[in-house]
């Protein structure tokens, strides 16, 4: 218990130092350079110690829970015994993809859910409902990158699966973008451009980066440091899609 109540605190001291240089920045800039005292400063110094502590409970629980978690479902779902039951993986080494089925699934599942929950999107998608007068519906937006989301990271864990190279995919999806970009309706790009960016944030990383170590830790023949990483980039890509096709059908 002490032990933990020590991380804990070492935690929080370490969130301090790293928030400390955005609160000078912020202090400098108003006091120094607006000269104007800083409004409602109670409430202010209240929200940034709220902020502090949910900071540091929150990199608590990345390390905690949530890249054990996603390391252990990856350890699971990847188990000989699971994927290809009695019979036993085929006595050539191949991966036979076909049977990481519930692999695809449950990455599908989780990048759906994460960006769902994605504090980043949601404010995002509030701002576009608010600056579009309702044209772009917020809940609808969410969906639609998360879709975007759900579909990106099951394709990238079809790419740790077969150890298919990660530029072939990024070449074509960007590909796909830029010819998305010619024919969608310009209120629609920018957005969709940082519905690509948001996905990447508080509570996607840690469990998408969990899962693709995971499994190229766990798949026979494949490099954790090669293969394991690249599912953040699919994170981002695919929204960028998902918005941009989703702006073409409305306008």
């Amino acid at each position: 218990m002490m032990n933990e109540l020590l991380n804990i605190a070492n935690v929080f001291l370490t969130t301090i130092r790293d928030v400390a240089p955005i609160a000078i920045i912020l202090a400098f800039f108003q006091l120094a350079v607006l000269r104007k005292k800083i409004p409602h400063l109670k409430q202010v110094l209240v929200g940034f110690v709220y902020v502090l502590v949910g900071l540091a409970l929150f990199l608590v629980g990345l390390e905690k829970a949530l890249f054990p978690l996603g390391e252990t479902m990856a350890q699971q779902l990847t188990d000989p015994a699971f994927v290809y039951g009695e019979q036993g993986p085929p006595a050539s080494g191949d991966v036979d993809w076909v049977r990481y089925y519930w692999v695809y699934l449950f990455a599908a599942a989780i990048g759906f859910s994460t960006t769902i929950a994605e504090p980043s999107l949601i404010a995002v998608s509030l701002k576009a409902d608010e600056a579009s007068g309702g044209a772009v519906n917020a809940v609808a937006l969410r969906i639609a990158v998360a879709i975007g989301v759900s579909i990106s990271i099951a394709l990238g864990a079809f790419r740790i699966v077969t150890g298919t190279p990660l530029h072939v995919y990024m070449m074509a999806g960007y590909l796909i973008v830029i010819i998305q970009t010619m024919f969608a309706p310009k209120e629609i790009i920018p957005l969709a451009y940082d519905s690509g960016g948001v996905t990447t944030s508080t509570v996607t990383v840690p469990l998408v980066t969990a899962l693709g170590v995971g499994l190229a830790h766990n798949i026979r023949g494949r490099n954790p440091m090669v293969d394991g990483f690249g599912l953040i980039a699919f994170a981002s890509l695919f929204p960028m899609i998902f918005v941009l096709l989703f702006g073409m059908l409305q306008h």
